[in-house]
């Protein structure tokens, strides 16, 4: 039995007609399940398709919106079976704008091996408090405009607030969280020496 379960929910995921009434039921299986087994479960909602290189206005307003409303629905269904989530939306896009050539692969619509690895290095600190291994707890700082919401508001929320974790609390309450993310340690891709990660970056995981 596996401690913990990461998902990703990509673009692919959510561009290819699958109904969401049927997705919703598979992803709620999925946790169900894992769950069941005793395992925790992370979930990376549906990216900004927004940033996604080939997509241009007005349909990268639309991809955004739509986006959006998938994240929520994604959140509401994992949460109401024990799981995780983290808002990816537009979270990594700075990071995927300003460096598409390494961050996007060769089709220029599925991210590259050092975007997925950006995009872990976001589920990191989720995956480490879900483990008890992170030092910040669970506990609301309002300072980082944490809060207890209903789960549907709570999803709402945080599909509209990047790099959001959404933990659910007793029902139908949900806690809404900011917690701290490590840049991705800068690595000479060449070499492939190991990055020093004495002192890594740190910021809110919010909002570029």
């Amino acid at each position: 039995t596996p401690y913990v379960c990461v998902i990703f929910i990509g673009a692919t995921d959510a561009t290819h007609g699958f109904p969401p009434t049927l997705w919703g039921r598979y992803l709620a299986g999925a946790v169900r399940r894992l769950r069941t087994a005793g395992a925790e479960v992370i979930v990376g909602t549906c990216p900004d398709l927004g940033t996604i290189e080939p997509v241009y206005q007005p349909l990268r307003w639309l991809a955004r919106r739509v986006s959006r409303q998938l994240a929520a629905a994604q959140t509401i269904v994992v949460v109401e079976q024990g799981g995780r989530t983290v808002s990816l939306g537009d979270l990594l896009g700075p990071e995927f704008a300003a460096n598409p050539r390494e961050m996007f692969g060769a089709d220029n619509y599925h991210p590259s091996a050092e975007g997925y690895a950006t995009a872990a290095m976001a589920m990191l600190p989720t995956l480490c408090a879900a483990l008890g291994l992170w030092p910040e707890s669970d506990a609301l700082d309002v300072d980082r405009d944490e809060d207890m919401l209903p789960v549907a508001r709570a999803a709402a929320t945080a599909a509209s607030e990047a790099g959001t974790e959404v933990t659910g609390a007793r029902a139908p309450w949900a806690l809404l969280k900011h917690r701290r993310r490590r840049r991705l340690p800068a690595a000479d891709a060449a070499s492939h020496e190991p990055a020093d990660h004495t002192a890594p970056a740190e910021d809110r995981a919010g909002p570029s």
